[in-house]
Parts: C-alpha cells; sequence; structure tokens
C-alpha cells in the first residue's frame, strides 16, 4: 500500500472517529440559551466538526457534518429533514469557512480568521435560513419570525459562534498532541512552535463570557 492511501484512509478513519464523536456529544449535551425559544439548544457538536476541519481540510468538515446531521435525523431528532437541513447550513458553514482560510495557509491568524469568519458566516447565513425556513415548522407568520430575528435568533447564533470558535481555538493543540500519541496522525516534522499566551487568553474569556451570559439569560445569575 502506497503512502498515499494510507494517509487517505487514516484520514476516513479520523473523519468517522469525528463524526461518531459530534453525534455523541449532540445526545449527551443540549442546553437551552434564549428562554423566549427554548427550541433553540446549543450543543458541541460544531466543535468537533470544526477541529476535524482544521485537521483535515474543508472537505472532511462538510463531510463529517453531513454524517453527523444524517444520523441525528434518523435517530433522535423530532424535526425531519428540516432539522437536517438547518444542522447541515450551521455546522457547514462554520467549519467549512475556518477550515477553508486555515488550510490555504497554516498560520495563527489564518487560524482565528478562519474562526471569526467562520462564525460571522454561520451567523449570516442562519439568520437568513430561519427568516425563510421557521414559518414552514413553527405556524408563525414571517412577520413574527421578523421580530424575532434581532431578540432571538441573533443573540443564539452569537453566543453559539463565540462559544464554539473559542472552544475549538482552545482545543486544537491539545487534540493534535493526543491524535499523534495514538497514531492516528503523524508526526509533525517542523519544530515545535511556540505557544501564544494572548490568543489563548482571549479566546478563554470568550468562553467566560458567553457562560456568563447564557447563565444571567436563564436568570441564575
Amino acid at each position: 500500500m502506497n503512502i498515499q492511501k494510507q494517509t487517505d484512509i487514516r484520514k476516513l478513519t479520523l473523519a468517522a472517529m469525528l463524526a461518531a464523536l459530534a453525534y455523541v456529544v449532540n445526545v449527551l449535551c443540549h442546553l437551552s440559551i434564549v428562554p423566549a425559544a427554548p427550541f433553540l439548544t446549543y450543543d458541541p457538536m460544531d466543535v468537533i466538526i470544526a477541529l476535524g476541519g482544521l485537521i483535515l481540510g474543508p472537505f472532511y468538515a462538510l463531510m463529517i457534518t453531513i454524517v453527523a446531521a444524517m444520523v441525528e435525523w434518523f435517530t433522535i431528532s423530532d424535526t425531519g429533514i428540516i432539522g437536517f437541513l438547518m444542522n447541515v447550513l450551521s455546522s457547514g458553514t462554520f467549519a467549512c469557512t475556518a477550515a477553508f482560510i486555515y488550510h490555504r495557509k497554516r498560520t495563527l491568524k489564518n487560524a482565528v480568521l478562519g474562526l471569526v469568519a467562520g462564525t460571522l458566516v454561520m451567523v449570516a447565513a442562519m439568520l437568513l435560513w430561519n427568516y425563510i425556513i421557521t414559518p414552514l415548522y413553527m405556524n408563525v407568520t414571517r412577520e413574527q419570525v421578523v421580530a424575532m430575528l434581532p431578540t432571538v435568533f441573533l443573540p443564539f447564533n452569537v453566543i453559539k459562534g463565540g462559544l464554539n470558535a473559542a472552544l475549538t481555538f482552545l482545543l486544537y493543540r491539545p487534540v493534535i498532541g493526543m491524535l499523534r500519541s495514538a497514531k492516528l496522525m503523524p508526526a509533525s516534522k517542523a519544530p515545535a512552535k511556540k505557544m501564544h499566551i494572548v490568543p489563548i487568553l482571549v479566546a478563554a474569556l470568550i468562553v467566560v463570557t458567553c457562560v456568563l451570559v447564557i447563565l444571567s439569560l436563564k436568570g441564575i445569575i
């Protein structure tokens, strides 16, 4: 077996593992963020998908997204094909955008730019698609949906995107290290890069801020 085939098999294996993990965290962890819309729940599935995209590339990010969303559709989802479509749009726009930018040049700057761009694209896409699709399955008028865009859908997706981007950034290097230790990824030939404490602190601050905002919205603090 040549090196290219070994690499392809390793990537497919890792993508399958990440898709399974994304599904598991989706099943185990659901959190309602905006009290006015309990049907909008946060789960860390997009973090797993984005990590897969940063590691393997945008094509694999899309593949993991579709597989995880399809398994959810046929097992635990009560929203049918509409839920599947919205999951693919949300996860895919975030993870694929981040992976595309990062894989153009694997630098810290591009990782940050990719995650920020992924968040912005996801927020914009979901505002548009919630405007289009929400009246079809919630039995509400489009005028009601328009009123919900700035008060419900926008804050939900901003919190979701910010939390996912920050967690992905914080977990990327530890996950890479674990995958290399498990021989699921080849050892890096490049010299170890210096840790940059400022972006790590910023990402940690974003996570803490998002958690505090969620707790305040739920009336806990």
